[in-house]
């Protein structure tokens, strides 16, 4: 088990910031929850801690928005991001993380700036429809790259923001399609070795802290206009690519 308090300093508001997001911002800021570990320790093992503590924040979030999801949106993407998980999980030791930032932060910030170019030209779409095809690749991404590093909300919000939902049922979507995609992410975590004594000792230190940011998450979400609400999730959206992009081309150039 991991006692350096560095870590801790870190791991701390890291945990509470992903409970934060994922109780009710649509999971986009969690996605720095590892990075913020990486400070300390390595990115892998960083995953490997979290994944527990992801899990039980998903047990307290399906229950707080339980039958509200969007359920044409998530067969399509939790079967694809099945598909994503598999692939993450056959290049596990092939892949460079560093490289898997830079693309999930170009993603993240490119999507945020074509929203932010459509807003300043007062140009305001439709809500989009379900599409199979998009629905599928942006599902496998997610599910992909949530297996590298936790970090599948900004593909998955690439799908989901452009259909407007009402915000309490985006949140819930987000909430089951995450439930789904960490849980079956135990499973190939455990083969490859990563959910060992030390990193599972570690992730139930830090466990109380989950319901509680959770708990502060979903406090903030009912207390949230609609607009207000997406505005923050585009931004959050924004600093998670900004962080990831970041992180990618200084690791790869050190």
């Amino acid at each position: 088990m991991i006692t350096d308090p560095w870590f801790y300093a870190a791991a701390v508001p890291a945990v509470l910031v992903a409970g934060v997001s994922k109780g009710g911002f649509g999971g986009g800021l969690g996605v720095l929850a590892v990075p913020l570990m990486a400070l300390t320790i390595s990115p892998v093992q960083a995953a490997a801690i979290m994944l527990p503590i992801l899990c039980v924040m998903d047990v307290v979030n399906v229950w707080t928005y339980r039958r509200r999801w969007d359920h044409r949106a998530m067969r399509l993407l939790i079967a694809a991001a099945m598909v994503g998980i598999a692939l993450g999980t056959a290049t596990f030791h092939l892949l460079s993380a560093d490289a898997i930032r830079l693309i999930i932060g170009a993603v993240a910030l490119g999507f945020t700036a074509n929203w932010a170019w459509k807003r300043l030209r007062r140009h305001d779409p439709p809500a989009a429809g379900h599409n199979v095809a998009k629905g599928g690749f942006w599902g496998a991404v997610a599910g992909f790259t949530s297996f590298v590093a936790h970090a599948g909300g900004p593909p998955l919000n690439v799908y989901l923001l452009p259909l407007k939902l009402d915000k309490t049922v985006y949140q819930a979507t987000t909430v089951i399609f995450f439930t789904a995609v960490n849980y079956v992410k135990l499973v190939p975590y455990a083969w490859l070795g990563q959910l060992n004594t030390g990193n599972l000792g570690t992730a139930l230190v830090l466990m109380p802290l989950a319901p509680l940011g959770i708990w502060l998450g979903v406090w903030a979400h009912d207390r949230v206009r609609e607009d207000l609400f997406y505005r923050a999730v585009y931004l959050f959206l924004a600093l998670t690519g900004a962080k990831l992009t970041w992180d990618g081309i200084a690791g790869m150039v050190a």
